[in-house]
């Protein structure tokens, strides 16, 4: 299994992930692990909802409407 190293960690976040592995029973590395795959699996899911929505569009918005959309945080 590939090996993740991520350096320059707050310590504030560290201190964060160690009490919540605690809490629920489980080591930091654990915590991290369950904590990426859930936010991967939410935004694959996130992803295919928009796929699929985008291909039942009868037409393509255009690139002002896009923009409007933007502006505003649609």
């Amino acid at each position: 299994m590939p090996t993740l190293t991520i350096r320059n960690v707050p310590v504030g976040t560290v201190e964060s992930l160690k009490a919540l592995a605690k809490r629920n029973g489980r080591s930091m590395e654990q915590e991290v692990r369950d904590l990426l795959d859930g936010y991967t699996a939410e935004r694959q899911s996130v992803l295919r909802q928009l796929e699929k929505r985008w291909a039942q569009q009868t037409r393509r918005p255009t690139a002002a409407e896009i923009d409007r959309w933007m502006a505003i945080g649609r």
